[in-house]
């Protein structure tokens, strides 16, 4: 019942809706780093995902991308291929393969609402089975190094946290926007978390947060970014975003930048 809550109010804090994203579409076919389509197949699964490799001349970290509520947009692809642009392995899971009309993924639904409504009713142990697959398969790479961190937006930023209470071997846990797992026992990683001033609905539940990981003995460092609105990533990218959008977006991203360097 909390994930479809959940998945329901993020739907509406994480509008408007993102059916037509041009701008992000157009920065892929500008991009010069290699981009393929896998399939990751697990527990009778055959899940869809998108890698982006970075242009270095060394094995390379990795970066699960988990995408927003609406599934995995151009946005959550474009997001993945600059995480490569940074030096990193992008992998980005399409977390609805399987569940859309006649069995495909985000691509294939009519509608935002459709989406956010099938990823509504997802099995949580079928969403770690999905991310599960997904690490296991980028640590494995031949470029790869075989350190592999966890990040997640809106919806994705959720699950990024609590993927982190599953996974024993990351890095790092990236939570953007998204709120707190049941409980924090079993993390290992420092979770890092980017949050918008503008967002009490994620905002109040920081401090509980805060002082639940410190009992725990878990790193836990959270910080705000004031002005901005829930979803700013990516809408700070957004041509038509505001202001306090754009500048929280490229705060954070220098913020994530210099966190992804020191894994």
């Amino acid at each position: 019942m909390r994930t479809t809550r959940f998945a329901l109010f993020a739907f509406f804090f994480c509008a408007p809706l993102l059916l037509a994203q041009d701008w992000a579409k157009q920065a892929l076919e500008k991009s010069s780093r290699h981009q393929e389509w896998v399939t990751l197949k697990h527990d009778g699964r055959s899940l869809q995902a998108f890698v982006v490799y970075p242009e270095v001349n060394h094995k390379a970290a990795a970066v699960v991308v988990i995408h927003e509520i609406f599934g995995l947009s151009d946005w959550a692809r474009d997001l993945a291929d600059q995480v490569a642009a940074a030096g990193y392995i992008a992998i980005a899971p399409d977390l609805l393969s399987g569940f859309g009309p006649k069995g495909g993924g985000t691509s294939d639904f009519a509608s935002t609402q459709d989406a956010v409504k099938a990823i509504s009713k997802l099995d949580p142990a079928v969403v770690t089975a999905d991310l599960d697959a997904a690490a296991d398969f980028v640590k494995k790479l031949p470029a790869a190094n075989g350190k592999v961190a966890v990040t997640g937006f809106c919806w994705g930023g959720g699950q990024s946290f609590r993927f982190a209470t599953h996974r024993q071997d990351l890095r790092a846990a990236f939570v953007f926007y998204g709120p707190p797992p049941d409980s924090f026992d079993t993390i290992t990683a420092p979770v890092y978390g980017f949050y918008a001033g503008n967002d009490e609905r994620i905002g109040a539940t920081i401090p509980a947060t805060v002082e639940a990981m410190k009992k725990a003995g878990k790193k836990y460092e959270p910080v705000t970014y004031e002005g901005a609105g829930h979803g700013f990533m990516r809408s700070g990218e957004d041509p038509a975003g505001t202001e306090p959008n754009k500048k929280a977006r490229e705060e954070a991203w220098k913020r994530w930048s210099a966190l992804l360097k020191s894994m």
